[in-house]
């Protein structure tokens, strides 16, 4: 029988988007129904993609401070949106359909990650600050490049750069939505035939191998998810650094378990429930007066000088 908080979460995201859908529901109501429906679905696969590949990513680094964004991912996602328009220019780079930018935006900064994830990690493992250090220096050369090359384009060039900066939610398109749900679903059949092994994984490199693990191995697999599962999130809806860190918090905090069959699915049921909830308050309260991913990045951040002020890593 399923976990009681995870059948209450999945009944307040049940609730929260039928009130995304319906709420001041008026004029071409069909229309505007598809309308909410693909937005809703975006939030779906963006929320749980970053929600499972933080609690992945902090299973196999040992540390529940880090994240993907903390390592430059998001960094990563500006370099490439800025090469991209910078090197076809504006006027090609607008002729790029939605779902090839997307196939494109996610194999680049799926090879990026395997490359950054695995030589990080390898390296090191037994040295959580080297890591976080690594990390933030990575990010801030990315950001620097990135700006290098803004101040070298043209204000028309730029302006598409700048829109693509920050999180969106408001121009999913269906034919990246779908390709993402299919790298999600493969992600999720993953998991949910391994997610023992990553219970064993999660006690160490050294435990985990002397109980026969192909622990290595397991480690190459789950940075392949975490990849592609961080790329569809960020490629969908732009970078949202915080976000996992906010997320995996409130999992380990709701469950109080290493148990990965509740970790994930809580994880992907509370970051669905916030990027929802949030969106309908911003959309239908405060009329777009604001962004949700200003709130969300400043909660996170906060929290993740909380955790690294008192130390708690593990």
């Amino acid at each position: 029988m399923p976990d009681r908080r995870i059948l209450g979460l999945a009944a307040l995201l049940a609730a929260a988007g039928a009130l995304f859908l319906f709420w001041g529901l008026r004029g071409p109501s069909a229309y505007i129904l598809e309308l909410r429906a693909v937005k809703l679905a975006g939030l779906l696969a963006v929320g749980a993609s970053a929600g499972v590949a933080t609690v992945l990513f902090q299973t196999i680094s040992h540390n529940r401070i880090l994240t993907p964004s903390v390592m430059g991912f998001d960094a990563l996602f500006l370099l490439l949106q800025t090469g991209l328009v910078a090197g076809l220019g504006a006027a090609a780079s607008s002729r790029i359909t939605s779902l090839n930018g997307f196939l494109i935006e996610a194999a680049v900064m799926m090879g990026a990650a395997l490359i950054l994830f695995t030589s990080l990690l390898g390296r090191t493992r037994h040295d959580i600050q080297l890591m976080v250090l690594a990390g933030v220096v990575l990010g801030l050369l990315f950001r620097t490049v990135t700006a290098f090359v803004q101040r070298l384009m043209d204000p028309s060039e730029f302006s598409m750069v700048q829109a693509r900066m920050f999180a969106q939610f408001g121009s999913i398109d269906r034919e990246a939505l779908a390709a993402a749900s299919v790298l999600m679903a493969l992600a999720a059949l993953w998991l949910v035939r391994n997610h023992a092994m990553l219970d064993v994984a999660a006690l160490g490199r050294s435990q985990a191998r002397s109980l026969g693990l192909a622990y290595d191995r397991l480690q190459l697999a789950v940075l392949c998810i975490i990849a592609a599962l961080v790329s569809v999130s960020t490629a969908l809806a732009g970078p949202l650094a915080f976000l996992g860190l906010l997320v995996s918090s409130l999992a380990h905090s709701l469950m109080q378990t290493h148990r990965h069959a509740l970790l994930l699915p809580a994880a992907a049921l509370i970051s669905a429930l916030i990027l929802v909830a949030g969106q309908t308050v911003f959309e239908r309260v405060l009329m777009l007066q604001s962004t949700l991913a200003v709130v969300i990045e400043f909660c996170g951040g906060l929290l993740f000088l909380i955790l690294l002020a008192k130390g708690k890593i593990r």
